[in-house]
């Protein structure tokens, strides 16, 4: 029987404590956990006091290291051209990975884009993308990186062997009240980042009512803080903090958000998700050494729609096939005329989710024809009897829970009167 060079206990008594443990010891909690010498209601009591009592900084990339260390680390340096990648915290329609990745790969940058799926009101790329027919997410490494190399870019899910410790140790924050915990959130984000090779990272940070980190100081830590790991790893990192008030673009869901990502490649779409998108991709380029680049063109002139088209080809989808449509629609209309002053992301998001868009434990499945289509944004001028909202499910039974979930969620004013839009879409920029 091996002796452990530390006790659980002593660690957990030095957090509770406010102490800071060594490098030492959080190489040895996190390898212990993994193994399952140190047993989850000890984890749980070691999460709740980082949760109270943080962490600091060179505590913080310990733990994203030893979080590294615990499974395979990519590295796409054989591909003979610079790699750039983007994460984003999530939020209400937020489907800008899906023109952003071929937006950015068709400038000769690789973008090995490692998604997930949706838990609640927030929804996953791999979602979106099954809507798809035949399109696969779940590819080899050999897969991965032969895509990379013939069309440049890939969305796809990310191995079971990258940082497996961060995969346990977030099912259990997630059942013990402390993943809001600022440095558990950066080191889970951070640790699936570096190990997946990328040598230059953009953090879309969320803030807002659909966000999950609703106050932008809160925001703002997290994003310094995860900006701050990558560049001690290696990795050049900046973060945009930007806006979730309101929903993303003008679509909920999954099968109907691929349609609006089609409209955004095709050089129309949305105002705000093309803005982001831009934005983004800006930075992704930047960040690898392409400073000159023309993406409002390569969006309009069909080379990320060529890219697009071929990524989703490469993974056995047909981009030109029917996306699903759901059997059942129930519209909302105005009752005055005016202008839409509120329209507040978090209650759309979840009632997307009881149309059946996103799920509530991860084994469930979801509908991919469900959600909504928002038809007015705040500031836009309305006349009574026109559509707001359209909720779409394939049973419409749904339609009177995802109904409650949106009262008072939306507000009609008088021409003049202040949009409650939580402000730009983009705040701030954090990094060099």
């Amino acid at each position: 029987m091996s002796i452990e060079a530390f006790d659980v206990v002593d660690l957990i008594r030095t957090k509770r404590d406010g102490g800071a443990l060594e490098t030492a010891e959080i190489d040895w909690l996190v390898d212990a956990y993994t193994r399952g010498y140190v047993a989850d209601e000890q984890m749980s009591a070691m999460t709740m006091a980082i949760f109270l009592n943080g962490m600091e900084r060179r505590e913080i990339r310990d733990l994203t290291m030893a979080m590294i260390a615990s499974g395979e680390r990519m590295d796409f340096s054989g591909l003979g051209k610079p790699t750039s990648d983007k994460h984003s915290t999530g939020g209400v329609g937020d489907k800008i990975t899906l023109p952003l990745m071929p937006l950015v790969a068709s400038f000769g940058v690789a973008v090995p884009q490692l998604s997930g799926r949706g838990l609640g009101h927030t929804g996953g790329t791999l979602d979106k993308l099954e809507s798809i027919p035949g399109w696969r997410a779940d590819l080899t490494n050999e897969e991965m990186f032969a895509q990379l190399r013939d069309v440049g870019g890939v969305i796809c899910a990310a191995g079971a062997g990258l940082a497996p410790a961060d995969k346990k140790l977030y099912a259990l924050r997630d059942i013990t009240g402390t993943v809001e915990a600022i440095p558990l959130i950066a080191s889970s984000i951070m640790s699936k980042k570096i190990a997946e090779g990328t040598s230059a990272l953009v953090l879309d940070v969320k803030f807002g009512s659909g966000a999950f980190l609703k106050d932008i100081e809160r925001s703002r830590e997290l994003a310094r803080t995860m900006v701050e790991l990558g560049e001690d790893a290696g990795v050049a990192t900046s973060a945009l903090l930007t806006n979730m008030n309101v929903p993303l673009g003008l679509t909920i869901g999954n099968a109907n958000e691929v349609r609006e990502s089609v409209e955004v490649l095709a050089g129309g779409g949305p105002a705000d998700v093309r803005e982001l998108t831009l934005a983004l991709a800006r930075e992704m380029l930047a960040l690898a050494g392409v400073t000159d680049a023309d993406v409002e063109g390569a969006l309009d002139d069909g080379r990320a729609m060529d890219t697009w088209r071929a990524s989703i080809h490469a993974q056995g989808g047909d981009p030109d096939a029917a996306l699903p449509v759901a059997p059942e629609t129930h519209t909302v209309t105005a009752d005055r005329d005016g202008v839409l002053v509120e329209q507040h992301a978090l209650p759309f998001g979840i009632a997307a989710w009881r149309l059946g868009a996103g799920r509530a434990r991860k084994q469930d499945p979801v509908v991919h024809s469900a959600g909504i289509d928002l038809h007015k944004k705040p500031g836009d001028t309305v006349k009574a009897g026109e559509p707001l909202f359209t909720l779409h499910a394939e049973d419409a039974a749904r339609f009177t829970r995802a109904l409650e979930s949106v009262e008072g969620a939306w507000r009609i004013g008088d021409a003049g009167e202040t949009v409650q839009d939580g402000g730009p879409l983009i705040a701030e920029r954090i990094g060099r």
